[in-house]
């Protein structure tokens, strides 16, 4: 899973399994045609170009949380940290697919004992640092062993952790012997699990197995320069303004076919205002720009541009898998029939609208949909066209101990969620419940969420998970218990704890069967958690990326929720480098 940044924001991959509302990538608009404006169907812009050197830049506004790949459970990171680094397997992305999940660093998928209990990687050969030094199997299990100093890394990803056998292991910090990992010589990693997991190749691609050399690691300082693995290197970075990717001189793409890595260089500018963009990227003031934003940074009042034939040839656009909803702290919103209360007066119309309607995203009724395997049908009081309900939001308050103020954090570099807790406002007003906007800086955003200062209403997303067509890696990520069953999930940002459910989903990961027989029984307990309301879900959402007039191979990422920076080229590059 991966949480979406200052858009919006999980793990990721799976076997080929397409939408049904998909067909393949068609080409960009030419003069004069107009595209639907509730066209689901995945567009690519300039699909096919080769074309090697010049310059990316990245229009961005506000700095990546992090690019520590140890570090980070967000898709922007995910989506650059692709350039820089590499781990065993990889998520590959096609424009609306789920990802096909293909090896990397490794040779393979991994081979899987006869008990499901090992697998085992080997590293391809020759492989190499930016330095020149040579990564090992040690290099890779010292990547894992990082994500378990949470007391450091507050936002490591955890769904690979969950799986291995770890003995109370504390990370490298702390000393012990950490017996969930073995690399028995320099080009083999070898996983221990606690309970077999069908999809762990997914696991692995996850960006805890992006190698890191011991005497290299500078704590939380290493997101400055994470030594690269992949085809660039940071050249610079200044936190919050720029950062410049080179080549990397000692990747070898021989032995890296997923990663075109066509351009020279990428450039990003880190503190530049959505509207800013927006306006630019329209314009086509900068041939060579595009932006990871949401939405492709378009505000809602220029999405009617997008019907000019030069906005249309140059956007590239897909349904993604990537679900906004309206968390509700459980900690402070303790009574279920409240939250209930509130997800009833919601005015989920209004939100869409906000968005920017049906070029945006469509209402949905779950997290999870009927695409991914093992769905069971949900049930929930929302109105499914997403009308308030506030009377039967009242008659629920009677008696109740109902909460006369509440706190809605938003991300600030993004105008929609002010204006979303705009339109919340409003409808809590209606039940008697005042609340306050509190702006939160889009950099640190997840970070506040997962701490202290979790305000009481929040918004969030979740793109893909460990297998983009499971509904496992939805649910239990974002409704599951903690790694040992005791409490809520790292990315539970609810921090919904039901103990029976909790128990009956933390049994549900030892489980063996298909991913059809076990995510029936997850929909089943998922749609038992939703009768307590602890989210609101809110918008399906499509991306329409405007990309630069010399952007080619631009496509949204499925799981990204973005352009696909591995992709792109630029038409009118000199063609050295």
């Amino acid at each position: 899973m991966k949480r979406r940044t200052a858009a919006a924001l999980a793990l990721t991959v799976a076997a080929g399994l397409t939408l049904t509302a998909c067909g393949g990538p068609k080409p960009a608009p030419g003069a004069g045609s107009r595209a639907p404006a509730d066209a689901f169907d995945p567009v690519k812009v300039g699909d096919g170009d080769r074309t090697r050197g010049g310059n990316v830049d990245v229009l961005m506004s506000a700095d990546f949380q992090t690019l520590d790949p140890g570090n980070s459970n967000y898709v922007q990171t995910a989506n650059v940290g692709q350039l820089y680094y590499r781990t065993l397997t990889m998520a590959k992305e096609e424009a609306g697919k789920p990802p096909t999940i293909v090896p990397d660093l490794a040779t393979d998928l991994g081979k899987v004992s006869e008990d499901g209990l090992t697998w085992t990687y080997t590293l391809k050969k020759g492989l190499k640092f930016e330095d020149g030094s040579p990564i090992t199997a040690k290099d890779v299990k010292y990547g894992v062993e990082r994500t378990y100093a949470r007391d450091v890394y507050t936002q490591a990803p955890q769904e690979l952790n969950a799986a291995l056998s770890d003995d109370g292991y504390k990370g490298p910090y702390k000393g012990g012997d950490f017996k969930g990992v073995e690399t028995p010589d320099d080009r083999t990693v070898v996983f221990r699990l606690k309970q077999p997991f069908a999809e762990f190749p997914a696991l692995v691609s996850r960006s805890n197995t992006a190698p890191v050399p011991r005497a290299k690691d500078t704590k939380l300082d290493y997101t400055n320069h994470p030594v690269s693995t992949g085809p660039y290197r940071i050249k610079s970075y200044d936190r919050g303004r720029a950062m410049t990717l080179v080549r990397n001189e000692h990747w070898d793409p021989a032995s890296d076919p997923n990663r075109s890595a066509l351009p020279d260089t990428f450039t990003f500018s880190l503190s530049t205002a959505q509207s800013t963009i927006s306006q630019q990227l329209l314009a086509d003031a900068d041939p060579t720009a595009l932006t990871l934003d949401s939405a492709g940074g378009l505000q809602a009042s220029d999405a009617a541009k997008l019907d000019e034939p030069d906005v249309a040839r140059r956007t590239a656009s897909g349904l993604i898998g990537c679900t906004d909803v309206l968390d509700l702290n459980t900690e402070t919103i303790k009574d279920p029939v409240v939250r209930k209360a509130i997800a009833l007066a919601i005015d989920r119309k209004a939100i869409h609208l906000q968005y920017g309607g049906a070029r945006f995203g469509k209402l949905t009724q779950s997290y999870i949909n009927p695409d991914q395997r093992g769905y069971v049908t949900q049930h929930t009081a929302l109105d499914p066209s997403g009308q308030p309900q506030p009377d039967k939001a009242r008659k629920l308050l009677e008696g109740r101990d109902v909460p006369k103020k509440l706190v809605y954090g938003y991300a600030d570099a993004t105008p929609r969620y002010k204006n979303m807790g705009t339109s919340l406002q409003q409808n809590l007003k209606q039940i008697g419940i005042d609340l306050e906007l509190r702006a939160i800086p889009a950099a640190n955003y997840y970070t506040t969420l997962a701490g202290e200062n979790m305000p009481d209403l929040a918004r969030s997303g979740w793109c893909g998970g460990a297998d983009s067509g499971s509904v496992r890696t939805t649910i239990d990520p974002n409704l599951g218990p903690s790694v040992d069953g005791r409490s809520f999930g790292f990315s539970n940002i609810p921090r919904y704890h039901d103990p029976e459910i909790a128990k009956a989903m933390y049994a549900l990961r030892g489980e063996n069967g298909t991913s059809e027989e076990l995510g029936r029984k997850w929909s089943t307990l998922f749609d038992r958690a939703m009768q307590d309301y602890p989210l609101v879900p809110l918008i399906r959402n499509v991306t329409r990326s405007v990309v630069g007039s010399d952007i080619r191979n631009a496509q949204v990422g499925y799981f990204f929720g973005a352009i696909d920076l591995s992709t792109v080229s630029i038409a009118s590059a000199s063609g050295k480098g």
